[in-house]
Protein backbone atom coordinates (compact mmCIF):
# COMPACT_ATOMS: atom_id res chain seq x y z
CA UNK A 1 0.00 0.00 0.00
CA UNK A 2 3.02 2.47 0.79
CA UNK A 3 4.83 1.93 -2.43
CA UNK A 4 1.92 2.46 -4.28
CA UNK A 5 1.13 5.67 -2.10
CA UNK A 6 4.27 6.83 -3.68
CA UNK A 7 4.55 5.95 -6.65
CA UNK A 8 0.51 7.82 -7.27
CA UNK A 9 2.08 11.52 -5.38
CA UNK A 10 5.15 11.05 -7.98
CA UNK A 11 3.19 10.08 -11.02
CA UNK A 12 4.46 6.74 -11.35
CA UNK A 13 3.55 3.99 -12.97
CA UNK A 14 4.15 0.48 -10.98
CA UNK A 15 7.75 -1.03 -12.42
CA UNK A 16 9.83 -3.73 -11.61
CA UNK A 17 13.41 -3.33 -11.41
CA UNK A 18 15.60 -5.13 -14.50
CA UNK A 19 18.86 -7.07 -14.34
CA UNK A 20 21.48 -6.11 -16.76
CA UNK A 21 24.03 -8.70 -16.63
CA UNK A 22 27.86 -7.86 -17.44
CA UNK A 23 27.55 -9.16 -21.01
CA UNK A 24 24.50 -7.12 -22.13
CA UNK A 25 25.55 -3.74 -20.64
CA UNK A 26 29.31 -3.75 -21.45
CA UNK A 27 31.00 -2.12 -17.68
CA UNK A 28 33.96 -3.63 -16.98
CA UNK A 29 34.84 -4.01 -13.75
CA UNK A 30 38.36 -2.99 -13.94
CA UNK A 31 37.17 0.67 -15.58
CA UNK A 32 35.64 0.96 -12.01
CA UNK A 33 37.35 3.16 -9.32
CA UNK A 34 39.24 1.09 -7.04
CA UNK A 35 38.13 3.15 -4.41
CA UNK A 36 34.60 3.01 -5.12
CA UNK A 37 35.05 -0.76 -5.26
CA UNK A 38 36.07 -1.14 -1.70
CA UNK A 39 33.82 1.00 -0.56
CA UNK A 40 31.00 -1.57 -1.47
CA UNK A 41 33.40 -4.24 -0.60
CA UNK A 42 33.64 -3.47 3.21
CA UNK A 43 30.00 -2.48 3.00
CA UNK A 44 29.00 -6.07 1.77
CA UNK A 45 31.14 -7.59 4.17
CA UNK A 46 29.97 -5.89 7.20
CA UNK A 47 26.24 -7.25 6.01
CA UNK A 48 25.30 -4.34 3.72
CA UNK A 49 23.69 -4.04 0.27
CA UNK A 50 26.00 -1.64 -1.71
CA UNK A 51 26.23 -0.06 -5.49
CA UNK A 52 28.13 2.51 -7.40
CA UNK A 53 25.16 5.04 -8.48
CA UNK A 54 24.35 7.30 -10.25
CA UNK A 55 26.51 9.49 -12.92
CA UNK A 56 29.31 6.95 -12.77
CA UNK A 57 27.19 4.34 -14.02
CA UNK A 58 25.49 6.82 -16.69
CA UNK A 59 29.07 7.82 -17.47
CA UNK A 60 30.35 4.33 -17.27
CA UNK A 61 27.40 2.83 -19.95
CA UNK A 62 28.70 6.27 -22.45
CA UNK A 63 32.00 5.21 -22.71
CA UNK A 64 33.19 8.33 -20.48
CA UNK A 65 35.87 7.99 -17.28
CA UNK A 66 33.39 9.32 -14.77
CA UNK A 67 34.80 12.31 -12.50
CA UNK A 68 33.35 11.01 -9.09
CA UNK A 69 31.55 8.13 -8.05
CA UNK A 70 28.75 8.35 -5.38
CA UNK A 71 27.71 4.77 -3.18
CA UNK A 72 24.29 4.04 -2.45
CA UNK A 73 23.40 1.38 0.67
CA UNK A 74 20.85 0.47 2.88
CA UNK A 75 23.27 1.37 5.89
CA UNK A 76 22.78 4.31 8.17
CA UNK A 77 25.49 7.58 8.10
CA UNK A 78 26.11 5.87 11.32
CA UNK A 79 26.59 2.67 10.39
CA UNK A 80 29.09 3.99 7.64
CA UNK A 81 31.22 6.12 8.93
CA UNK A 82 32.94 3.17 11.67
CA UNK A 83 33.55 1.19 8.82
CA UNK A 84 36.31 3.30 7.12
CA UNK A 85 39.57 5.16 9.20
CA UNK A 86 38.85 8.70 6.82
CA UNK A 87 34.75 9.33 6.92
CA UNK A 88 32.92 12.25 7.24
CA UNK A 89 29.10 12.83 8.07
CA UNK A 90 28.09 15.86 5.97
CA UNK A 91 24.61 17.68 5.20
CA UNK A 92 21.71 19.15 6.36
CA UNK A 93 18.99 18.59 3.94
CA UNK A 94 20.41 14.89 3.81
CA UNK A 95 23.23 13.41 5.61
CA UNK A 96 25.66 11.74 3.73
CA UNK A 97 29.32 10.31 4.36
CA UNK A 98 32.19 11.11 2.34
CA UNK A 99 34.85 8.39 2.55
CA UNK A 100 38.21 9.48 2.05
CA UNK A 101 40.50 6.55 0.38
CA UNK A 102 43.83 7.02 -1.40
CA UNK A 103 43.19 11.15 -1.89
CA UNK A 104 39.79 10.29 -3.14
CA UNK A 105 36.35 10.97 -1.79
CA UNK A 106 33.66 8.56 -2.55
CA UNK A 107 30.35 9.90 -1.76
CA UNK A 108 28.11 7.26 0.16
CA UNK A 109 24.30 7.78 1.06
CA UNK A 110 21.59 5.63 2.17
CA UNK A 111 18.66 4.76 0.32
CA UNK A 112 15.82 7.63 0.23
CA UNK A 113 12.37 7.57 1.01
CA UNK A 114 9.94 9.26 -0.79
CA UNK A 115 8.33 11.32 2.33
CA UNK A 116 5.45 13.16 1.67
CA UNK A 117 6.00 14.72 5.17
CA UNK A 118 9.12 15.94 4.60
CA UNK A 119 10.17 20.05 4.98
CA UNK A 120 9.05 22.10 2.10
CA UNK A 121 8.74 25.62 1.47
CA UNK A 122 5.59 27.58 0.17
CA UNK A 123 7.10 26.88 -3.61
CA UNK A 124 7.56 22.75 -2.76
CA UNK A 125 10.74 23.17 -2.04
CA UNK A 126 12.09 20.31 -0.11
CA UNK A 127 14.21 21.80 2.87
CA UNK A 128 14.87 18.92 5.09
CA UNK A 129 14.78 15.23 3.82
CA UNK A 130 16.58 12.65 6.22
CA UNK A 131 14.04 9.56 5.88
CA UNK A 132 15.97 6.43 4.38
CA UNK A 133 13.87 3.98 2.82
CA UNK A 134 14.69 0.89 -0.14
CA UNK A 135 16.30 0.60 -2.82
CA UNK A 136 13.08 1.39 -4.84
CA UNK A 137 12.40 3.85 -3.24
CA UNK A 138 15.72 5.62 -3.87
CA UNK A 139 15.49 4.75 -7.55
CA UNK A 140 12.08 6.42 -7.33
CA UNK A 141 13.34 9.60 -5.79
CA UNK A 142 16.42 9.72 -8.52
CA UNK A 143 16.09 12.81 -10.42
CA UNK A 144 16.39 11.67 -14.22
CA UNK A 145 15.83 7.98 -15.61
CA UNK A 146 19.70 7.62 -17.29
CA UNK A 147 20.67 8.38 -12.90
CA UNK A 148 18.41 6.05 -11.77
CA UNK A 149 20.79 3.24 -12.52
CA UNK A 150 22.69 0.65 -9.75
CA UNK A 151 25.77 -1.03 -10.67
CA UNK A 152 26.65 -4.19 -8.10
CA UNK A 153 30.01 -4.91 -8.01
CA UNK A 154 29.52 -8.52 -5.98
CA UNK A 155 27.33 -9.95 -9.55
CA UNK A 156 28.45 -7.31 -11.88
CA UNK A 157 25.02 -6.47 -12.95
CA UNK A 158 22.73 -2.64 -13.59
CA UNK A 159 19.85 -2.49 -12.01
CA UNK A 160 17.59 -0.27 -13.94
CA UNK A 161 14.17 0.42 -12.91
CA UNK A 162 12.71 3.56 -15.00
CA UNK A 163 14.39 2.44 -18.67
CA UNK A 164 17.19 4.04 -18.35
CA UNK A 165 19.37 2.13 -20.50
CA UNK A 166 16.88 2.49 -22.74
CA UNK A 167 16.65 6.56 -22.50
CA UNK A 168 20.86 6.23 -22.95
CA UNK A 169 20.99 4.12 -26.02
CA UNK A 170 17.93 6.89 -27.62
CA UNK A 171 20.32 9.83 -26.32
CA UNK A 172 17.46 11.34 -24.42
CA UNK A 173 17.03 12.20 -20.81
CA UNK A 174 13.75 12.61 -18.70
CA UNK A 175 12.68 13.08 -15.10
CA UNK A 176 11.39 10.36 -13.32
CA UNK A 177 7.63 11.49 -11.83
CA UNK A 178 6.05 14.55 -12.59
CA UNK A 179 8.44 16.90 -13.76
CA UNK A 180 6.52 20.36 -12.21
CA UNK A 181 6.75 18.52 -8.96
CA UNK A 182 10.14 17.33 -9.18
CA UNK A 183 11.33 20.66 -10.44
CA UNK A 184 9.32 22.52 -7.44
CA UNK A 185 10.98 20.28 -4.97
CA UNK A 186 14.20 21.17 -5.93
CA UNK A 187 14.84 23.89 -8.94
CA UNK A 188 18.10 23.01 -9.40
CA UNK A 189 16.93 19.97 -11.39
CA UNK A 190 15.81 22.28 -13.91
CA UNK A 191 20.18 23.83 -14.30
CA UNK A 192 21.46 19.90 -13.54
CA UNK A 193 19.02 19.18 -16.90
CA UNK A 194 20.60 21.57 -18.99
CA UNK A 195 24.21 21.17 -17.97
CA UNK A 196 23.80 17.29 -18.53
CA UNK A 197 22.07 17.40 -21.48
CA UNK A 198 24.47 19.83 -23.00
CA UNK A 199 27.60 17.73 -21.52
CA UNK A 200 26.11 14.21 -22.84
CA UNK A 201 24.86 15.45 -26.00
CA UNK A 202 21.63 14.27 -25.00
CA UNK A 203 17.72 16.04 -25.77
CA UNK A 204 15.46 16.85 -22.71
CA UNK A 205 12.55 15.00 -23.34
CA UNK A 206 9.85 17.22 -24.34
CA UNK A 207 7.44 16.16 -21.39
CA UNK A 208 10.34 17.61 -19.05
CA UNK A 209 11.30 20.23 -20.78
CA UNK A 210 8.05 21.71 -21.42
CA UNK A 211 7.90 23.03 -17.39
CA UNK A 212 11.09 24.74 -17.15
CA UNK A 213 10.46 28.31 -18.97
CA UNK A 214 7.15 28.59 -16.56
CA UNK A 215 9.12 27.49 -13.55
CA UNK A 216 12.63 29.02 -14.27
CA UNK A 217 11.37 31.68 -11.46
CA UNK A 218 12.02 29.02 -8.65
CA UNK A 219 15.37 29.31 -9.22
CA UNK A 220 15.28 32.83 -7.10
CA UNK A 221 14.66 30.59 -4.22
CA UNK A 222 17.42 28.46 -4.17
CA UNK A 223 20.40 29.68 -1.56
CA UNK A 224 22.89 31.18 -3.66
CA UNK A 225 25.66 29.41 -2.34
CA UNK A 226 24.02 26.58 -3.68
CA UNK A 227 23.51 27.74 -6.88
CA UNK A 228 27.40 29.10 -6.90
CA UNK A 229 28.29 25.45 -6.51
CA UNK A 230 25.52 24.51 -9.69
CA UNK A 231 27.05 27.37 -11.62
CA UNK A 232 30.61 25.92 -10.84
CA UNK A 233 29.96 22.25 -12.57
CA UNK A 234 27.97 24.16 -15.29
CA UNK A 235 31.28 26.54 -16.40
CA UNK A 236 33.31 23.65 -15.43
CA UNK A 237 31.89 20.76 -17.32
CA UNK A 238 33.76 21.39 -20.00
CA UNK A 239 30.65 21.92 -22.04
CA UNK A 240 30.12 25.61 -21.22
CA UNK A 241 29.65 26.81 -24.50
CA UNK A 242 26.82 24.37 -25.13
CA UNK A 243 25.40 25.12 -21.74
CA UNK A 244 25.19 28.78 -21.59
CA UNK A 245 23.39 28.31 -24.73
CA UNK A 246 21.00 25.63 -23.32
CA UNK A 247 20.68 27.94 -20.48
CA UNK A 248 19.33 30.68 -22.30
CA UNK A 249 17.01 29.00 -25.05
CA UNK A 250 15.66 27.21 -21.31
CA UNK A 251 14.67 30.78 -20.42
CA UNK A 252 17.28 30.19 -17.28
CA UNK A 253 20.14 32.67 -17.31
CA UNK A 254 18.69 35.64 -16.37
CA UNK A 255 17.70 33.73 -13.03
CA UNK A 256 21.28 31.97 -12.73
CA UNK A 257 23.25 35.42 -14.20
CA UNK A 258 21.13 38.59 -14.20
CA UNK A 259 23.56 40.15 -16.74
CA UNK A 260 24.21 37.22 -18.69
CA UNK A 261 21.74 38.25 -21.09
CA UNK A 262 22.29 41.83 -21.63
CA UNK A 263 26.09 40.90 -21.52
CA UNK A 264 25.68 38.68 -24.52
CA UNK A 265 23.45 40.85 -26.59
CA UNK A 266 26.15 43.34 -26.88
CA UNK A 267 28.49 42.23 -30.48
CA UNK A 268 31.85 42.89 -28.28
CA UNK A 269 30.32 41.29 -25.22
CA UNK A 270 28.97 38.15 -27.34
CA UNK A 271 32.19 37.96 -28.74
CA UNK A 272 34.37 38.36 -25.69
CA UNK A 273 32.26 35.97 -23.64
CA UNK A 274 32.29 33.20 -26.40
CA UNK A 275 35.94 33.04 -26.49
CA UNK A 276 36.47 32.88 -22.60
CA UNK A 277 34.03 30.02 -22.74
CA UNK A 278 35.56 28.10 -25.54
CA UNK A 279 39.37 28.93 -23.89
CA UNK A 280 38.12 27.42 -20.76
CA UNK A 281 36.28 24.23 -22.59
CA UNK A 282 39.56 23.95 -24.32
CA UNK A 283 41.55 23.50 -20.77
CA UNK A 284 39.48 21.52 -19.70
CA UNK A 285 39.40 19.19 -21.73
CA UNK A 286 43.32 18.76 -21.99
CA UNK A 287 43.79 18.50 -18.40
CA UNK A 288 45.06 21.92 -17.47
CA UNK A 289 44.03 24.06 -14.59
CA UNK A 290 40.90 26.77 -14.85
CA UNK A 291 40.10 29.82 -12.44
CA UNK A 292 36.69 30.31 -11.46
CA UNK A 293 38.04 33.62 -10.85
CA UNK A 294 39.14 34.37 -14.69
CA UNK A 295 36.14 33.12 -15.88
CA UNK A 296 33.83 35.04 -13.60
CA UNK A 297 36.05 37.97 -13.95
CA UNK A 298 35.21 37.56 -18.19
CA UNK A 299 31.65 36.60 -17.62
CA UNK A 300 30.88 39.98 -16.22
CA UNK A 301 34.00 41.84 -17.46
CA UNK A 302 31.63 44.18 -20.23
CA UNK A 303 29.08 45.02 -17.56
CA UNK A 304 31.68 46.59 -15.34
CA UNK A 305 33.01 48.40 -18.26
CA UNK A 306 29.61 49.73 -19.56
CA UNK A 307 28.96 50.82 -15.71
CA UNK A 308 32.20 52.87 -15.51
CA UNK A 309 31.72 54.23 -18.57
CA UNK A 310 27.96 55.61 -17.80
CA UNK A 311 29.91 56.88 -14.52
CA UNK A 312 32.90 58.73 -16.76
CA UNK A 313 30.51 60.49 -18.71
CA UNK A 314 28.94 61.88 -15.37
CA UNK A 315 32.17 63.32 -14.69
CA UNK A 316 33.46 60.98 -12.37
CA UNK A 317 37.23 60.27 -12.53
CA UNK A 318 38.01 57.11 -14.65
CA UNK A 319 39.49 54.98 -11.66
CA UNK A 320 36.94 56.27 -9.12
CA UNK A 321 34.07 55.15 -11.59
CA UNK A 322 35.94 51.42 -12.37
CA UNK A 323 36.36 50.79 -8.61
CA UNK A 324 32.28 52.12 -8.21
CA UNK A 325 31.53 50.11 -11.29
CA UNK A 326 32.76 46.86 -9.77
CA UNK A 327 31.09 47.26 -6.84
CA UNK A 328 27.90 48.17 -8.18
CA UNK A 329 28.20 44.66 -10.92
CA UNK A 330 29.43 42.33 -7.85
CA UNK A 331 26.84 43.28 -5.66
CA UNK A 332 24.41 43.21 -8.15
CA UNK A 333 25.83 39.39 -9.09
CA UNK A 334 26.31 38.18 -5.00
CA UNK A 335 22.70 38.41 -4.40
CA UNK A 336 21.87 35.62 -6.30
CA UNK A 337 24.87 34.03 -6.87
CA UNK A 338 27.11 33.34 -3.62
CA UNK A 339 30.76 33.92 -5.60
CA UNK A 340 33.51 33.73 -2.54
CA UNK A 341 35.10 36.50 -1.33
CA UNK A 342 38.51 34.91 -2.81
CA UNK A 343 37.34 35.11 -5.56
CA UNK A 344 35.59 38.47 -6.10
CA UNK A 345 39.16 39.64 -4.58
CA UNK A 346 41.05 38.50 -7.36
CA UNK A 347 38.59 39.38 -10.40
CA UNK A 348 38.84 42.69 -8.86
CA UNK A 349 42.33 42.69 -9.46
CA UNK A 350 42.62 41.42 -12.86
CA UNK A 351 39.63 44.46 -13.71
CA UNK A 352 41.58 47.00 -12.08
CA UNK A 353 44.95 45.86 -14.29
CA UNK A 354 43.57 46.31 -17.57
CA UNK A 355 43.81 49.92 -17.58
CA UNK A 356 47.39 49.39 -16.40
CA UNK A 357 48.59 47.99 -19.48
CA UNK A 358 48.30 50.84 -21.29
CA UNK A 359 51.15 52.24 -19.52
CA UNK A 360 54.02 51.31 -21.15
CA UNK A 361 56.84 54.18 -19.92
CA UNK A 362 59.14 54.68 -16.69
CA UNK A 363 58.99 51.94 -14.18
CA UNK A 364 55.33 51.01 -14.63
CA UNK A 365 55.79 48.16 -16.47
CA UNK A 366 57.92 46.83 -14.35
CA UNK A 367 55.90 47.32 -11.52
CA UNK A 368 52.98 45.53 -13.09
CA UNK A 369 55.42 42.11 -14.12
CA UNK A 370 55.75 41.81 -10.08
CA UNK A 371 52.13 41.40 -9.84
CA UNK A 372 51.53 37.78 -8.22
CA UNK A 373 48.12 38.35 -10.68
CA UNK A 374 49.95 39.56 -13.84
CA UNK A 375 49.63 36.17 -15.60
CA UNK A 376 46.14 35.98 -15.24
CA UNK A 377 45.52 39.75 -16.16
CA UNK A 378 47.96 39.23 -19.00
CA UNK A 379 45.42 35.95 -20.15
CA UNK A 380 42.66 38.61 -19.72
CA UNK A 381 44.23 41.27 -21.96
CA UNK A 382 45.09 38.56 -24.62
CA UNK A 383 41.51 37.84 -24.50
CA UNK A 384 40.38 41.49 -25.12
CA UNK A 385 42.40 41.56 -27.73
CA UNK A 386 41.39 38.27 -29.22
CA UNK A 387 37.71 39.93 -29.27
CA UNK A 388 38.88 42.82 -30.66
CA UNK A 389 38.30 45.32 -27.54
CA UNK A 390 41.44 46.39 -27.94
CA UNK A 391 44.31 46.38 -30.52
CA UNK A 392 45.96 43.43 -31.17
CA UNK A 393 49.45 45.69 -30.91
CA UNK A 394 49.16 46.45 -27.13
CA UNK A 395 49.22 42.41 -26.34
CA UNK A 396 52.00 41.91 -28.73
CA UNK A 397 53.77 44.64 -27.22
CA UNK A 398 53.44 42.65 -23.50
CA UNK A 399 53.82 39.47 -24.55
CA UNK A 400 57.36 40.25 -25.99
CA UNK A 401 58.00 42.59 -22.79
CA UNK A 402 57.36 39.85 -20.67
CA UNK A 403 59.88 37.53 -22.34
CA UNK A 404 63.04 40.25 -23.39
CA UNK A 405 65.76 40.54 -21.35
CA UNK A 406 66.92 43.89 -19.56
CA UNK A 407 68.32 45.70 -22.75
CA UNK A 408 65.44 44.97 -24.57
CA UNK A 409 63.20 46.05 -22.83
CA UNK A 410 64.33 49.22 -22.10
CA UNK A 411 64.47 49.88 -26.01
CA UNK A 412 60.70 48.69 -26.09
CA UNK A 413 58.88 51.62 -22.88
CA UNK A 414 57.77 54.07 -24.71
CA UNK A 415 59.08 58.45 -23.40
CA UNK A 416 57.15 59.57 -20.87
CA UNK A 417 54.15 61.63 -22.01
CA UNK A 418 53.57 65.26 -20.24
CA UNK A 419 55.41 67.49 -18.69
CA UNK A 420 58.10 65.81 -16.06
CA UNK A 421 57.18 66.59 -12.82
CA UNK A 422 59.28 69.53 -10.66
CA UNK A 423 61.76 68.33 -8.34
CA UNK A 424 62.43 69.83 -5.08
CA UNK A 425 65.62 72.06 -4.68
CA UNK A 426 67.14 72.19 -1.61
CA UNK A 427 69.28 75.10 -0.43
CA UNK A 428 72.71 74.84 0.60
CA UNK A 429 72.69 75.43 4.61
CA UNK A 430 74.52 78.32 5.53
CA UNK A 431 78.62 78.27 6.78
CA UNK A 432 77.49 78.14 10.45
CA UNK A 433 74.68 76.07 10.13
CA UNK A 434 72.12 77.37 11.56
CA UNK A 435 68.70 76.88 12.21
CA UNK A 436 67.70 79.32 10.05
CA UNK A 437 68.99 78.29 7.02
CA UNK A 438 67.39 75.21 7.99
CA UNK A 439 63.79 77.20 7.69
CA UNK A 440 64.85 78.54 4.13
CA UNK A 441 65.30 75.39 2.85
CA UNK A 442 61.87 74.10 3.70
CA UNK A 443 60.36 76.84 2.94
CA UNK A 444 60.85 76.55 -1.18
CA UNK A 445 58.58 73.72 -0.82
Amino acid sequence: MIKKFIRKVLGLKAAGPKRVPRGKHGIERNRISPAALKVCGVLHDAGFSAYVVGGAVRDLLLGAAPKDYDVATNARPEEVKPLFRRAIIIGRRFRIVHVILNQETVEVSTFRAADTDSQKDEHGRVLRDNVFGSQEEDALRRDFSVNALYYDPATEEVIDYHDGLSDLKKRTMRVIGDPVTRYREDPVRMLRAVRLAAKLGLSIESGSRAPIKKLAPLIGNVPPARLFDEMLKLLLSGHASACVRRLRDEGLSEGLLPLLDVILDQPLGERFVTLALAQTDERIKTDRSVSPAFLFAALLWHEVLAASKAREKKGERPMLALEAAMDEVLETQCEKLAITRKLTATMREVWAMQTRFEQRSGQRPYRLLESPRFRMAYDFLALRAASGEVPEELEIWWRSFQSADDETRRAMLQPESGPKPRRRRRRKKPADGSAAGDAAAESQG
